[in-house]
């Protein structure tokens, strides 16, 4: 064969070589745990794993843990959104006091929290507090303002005087639902007493491989299965508090009415309490810290469409842009709703749809002849809306007062918000921004759940617990007791046996004492 050809056919051969190569989808190390989705679920579960991993001598040891995240920044639904260079929370937005994980986490990392006392300084006051009336609210019907409190006080005013203002709002309130409010209160009070059991030591508490036993464990269970309304009446709450107020906080935390699940709807109404807090810069940033302090592999723009079991790799998850990653463990830490993954072998769902809140955030002025009134300086710092067909809008807020004709707006809307609208709910718009926040389940009664074990192998899925309620608090919860579930199993060790108990590396975890 002559040189020359030789050469040639040489070349040739090495250029397949290369596209054949080139062809093979680039593949990621084989990993211990993987996990679909950076949000407030994922970060808290890449935690609790290295917490509970390794804290016996029969607990495996899951140090090598990747986080598989579509958008291009850790976080989930915790987002922020900027208006004229002030940055506000866009997604998940207020914190209970009682949220002992957030509050944890937020300790452990060294991150400022922002309290609710100041008056609408921001939009985390988006919350209406039924006990706390230093608040000005106002709830609208359409036409008119039912109800609302008195505008706040200068800020020269003395401490005594903002004391009788205050006593004033609360006597407003109570004038007109009277001692509906306490029953309200109680409600509320006996679903948080029940969620602290989740916060109980290990020995008394059980790990849970369905969504069923963990609410019937905790004695929430009853409060999925008939709505709000109904759970409310049984209360003794009058039925214009519940029409007017409960409507209210509703519509503003959940995006939905009193038809809502009884367990969701205290959930929300607790979102209304005293002491509310969220992080200084953003919410965002209890994920982001979690990952980082876990030490846990962030890959970012990494969308999964595929999930396959394979006896020899486990499961190898494929992503949009071709990556492949063998995973020994795989935990969807992300709403499967409105996601299009494809499982090998396929898994069963209950159908479910998310409620998308629609949020714009304006910079400008309110029209008050929109509201029936004469001047801007009128309209209450959050009008809230009734459950009326003419209400375009569950809430609109003042996020932060430039001027007297100049302000910062946050409104909730279950269909966006178009320009010919907005022009006609404001006099000025000098800068509006829209976003489409696919927020939470749409929430009906009986509740129906998704397994946490989609395979009966080693596929979690952590969001499962959503449908019972959604929020920050509520995602770590869940992600605790699925990282209690991988290493148990793992383990091999008796399922809720008093003998043989799950440690964690740090003694004080628990959160009783808090």
């Amino acid at each position: 064969m002559a040189p020359s050809k030789a050469r040639r056919l040489l070349l040739l051969l090495l250029a397949r070589l290369f596209f054949a190569a080139a062809a093979e989808p680039p593949v990621a190390p084989t990993a211990q745990v993987c996990v679909v989705g950076a949000g407030i679920s994922g970060a808290s579960l890449t935690y609790f794993l290295k917490q509970y991993s390794c804290s016996s001598v029969n607990a495996p040891c899951l140090n090598d843990i990747h986080l598989l995240e579509r958008r291009n920044t850790a976080g989930g639904r915790t987002a922020t959104v900027t208006i004229s260079g002030d940055t506000f929370e866009a997604g998940a937005s207020i914190i209970h006091p009682k949220n002992f994980h957030a509050v944890r986490f937020a300790s452990l990392l060294g991150l400022h929290s922002t309290s609710e006392s100041s008056e609408f300084e921001s939009d985390r006051n988006a919350s209406v507090s039924s006990s706390s009336s230093s608040s000005w609210f106002g709830i609208w019907d359409g036409s008119r303002f039912l109800f609302k409190t008195l505008p706040p006080p200068p800020p020269s005013s003395s401490a005594v005087y903002r004391r009788i203002h205050s006593f004033i709002n609360a006597l407003l309130v109570f004038r007109r639902y009277g001692l509906s409010l306490f029953r309200m209160n109680r409600f509320v009070n006996n679903m948080i007493e029940n969620f602290l059991l989740y916060y109980k030591d290990f020995e008394s508490r059980p790990v849970f491989e369905t969504v069923e036993e963990m609410l019937k464990w905790s004695g929430l269970y009853g409060k999925t299965r008939r709505t709000l309304k109904e759970e409310l009446l049984d209360a003794g709450v009058s039925p214009l508090l519940i029409s007017e107020l409960v409507t209210v906080i509703t519509r503003i935390n959940y995006g939905q009415d009193i038809s809502i699940s009884g367990l969701a709807g205290a959930v929300s109404l607790a979102g209304s309490d005293d002491g509310l807090w969220s992080v200084d810069g953003g919410n965002w940033q209890l994920a982001a810290g979690l990952i980082n302090y876990s030490n846990a592999s962030l890959h970012l723009n990494e969308e999964i469409i595929s999930v396959t079991y394979d006896e020899v790799n486990n499961y190898v998850l494929g992503t949009a842009n071709g990556t492949v990653y063998n995973c020994g463990i795989t935990v969807i830490a992300t709403p499967l709703d409105e996601l299009n993954i494809l499982f090998s072998p396929p898994v069963s769902i209950p159908s479910r749809r998310l409620q998308h809140t629609f949020t714009t955030f304006v910079r400008g002025l309110l029209n008050p002849k929109y509201f029936s009134l004469s001047h801007a300086s009128e309209i209450p710092n959050l009008v809230g809306t009734v459950e009326v067909p003419e209400v375009p809008f569950s809430s609109i807020s003042v996020l932060k007062k430039y001027g007297a004709e100049d302000m910062s707006y946050k409104i909730f809307s279950r269909a966006p918000m178009h320009d010919s609208l907005l022009d006609e709910i404001f006099s000025t718009r000098k800068e509006t921004v829209r976003i489409d926040w696919a927020a939470y389940p749409h929430f009906e009664a009986p509740e129906t759940f998704s397994p946490i074990i989609l395979d009966g192998k080693h596929l979690y899925y952590i969001n499962s617990f959503e449908n019972a309620a959604s929020t920050i608090e509520t995602g770590a919860v869940a992600a605790e007791n699925v990282a209690r579930l991988i290493v148990s199993r793992l383990s091999g060790e008796q399922r809720n046996s008093p003998a043989k108990k799950i440690r964690s590396k740090d003694r004080d975890l628990p959160h009783h004492e808090l």
